[in-house]
């Protein structure tokens, strides 16, 4: 039977996510890499983190091991007070599909369906009922201001806009948190400026936790906390400085 049956309500003083001397290290040959040395971490709903680093420092790692993707070596991690470092396959697949929603540096869409349908399966394959997917969908593209684009390919739609249809996707099952790893990366400066304000704005706007991985220095200013991560330890990067005027009413 699965976990998620008896997990117990956040309560209000209690952090959303709970890192506690997390270690991850990798093998290579006679090599022993150690990426993540004994990281503590705590996030509050609601709260947008930034993490910058070098490459190669484990951002991605960590991410994806607060994302169920990834396995951790020793220590905890707790999602609404859920300890997830020892679930099974399938739980871990239900915890994906109800707590989180992945931003990547590629969009990762399907290429024979239209915006709408990349956004709405998510939603469709959890169970929600087609229709309701559907109406889901075109309202977060809309957000997306993408409203024009429901029935366009992802051939026919320019790279920002094919990034902003991911951002719609992440949150299509109303997850409590974004994990979005170089959500920009991939775009020229006018691009990432505009999806770097609609992923942060629409997570302030449904009060989702979002963690950001980025060596962007214009788009980790947005978060409220920054952390950086090297030699494997997590420590204060400064704090947010972003003033800049939205984009949003500026988008076709």
């Amino acid at each position: 039977m699965s976990e998620f049956v008896t997990v117990v309500p956040l309560v209000s003083n209690q952090p959303l996510i709970c890192v506690k001397e997390l270690v991850k290290t990798y093998v290579s040959g006679t090599e022993t890499l150690n990426i993540l040395q004994g990281i503590n971490f705590n996030v509050e709903k609601g709260c947008s983190v930034a993490i910058s680093g070098q490459s190669g420092s484990g951002k991605s790692t960590f991410l994806n091991i607060i994302g169920g993707l990834d396995r951790l070596d020793s220590g905890t991690v707790e999602v609404a007070g859920q300890n997830i470092s020892g679930l099974c396959e399938t739980d871990l697949s239900t915890y994906r599909q109800r707590r989180i929603g992945f931003v990547f540096q590629f969009h990762y869409l399907l290429k024979d369906f239209t915006a709408l349908e990349n956004v709405m399966l998510p939603a469709y394959m959890a169970g929600m009922p087609k229709k309701d997917a559907l109406e889901k969908a075109g309202i977060l593209l809309g957000e997306m201001k993408l409203g024009g684009r429901l029935g366009h390919f992802p051939s026919q739609l320019s790279g920002g806009e094919r990034q902003r249809v991911a951002v719609a996707r992440a949150m299509v099952n109303d997850p409590d948190i974004i994990l979005a790893d170089e959500p920009t990366g991939n775009l020229d400066p006018r691009n990432n400026a505009i999806v770097a304000e609609l992923l942060f704005a629409g997570a302030e706007k449904w009060g989702k936790t979002l963690i950001v991985v980025t060596h962007d220095e214009t788009i980790a200013c947005r978060a409220k906390i920054r952390y950086s991560l090297e030699n494997g330890l997590l420590g204060p990067d400064g704090a947010s400085t972003h003033t800049g005027a939205p984009f949003m009413e500026k988008l076709p």
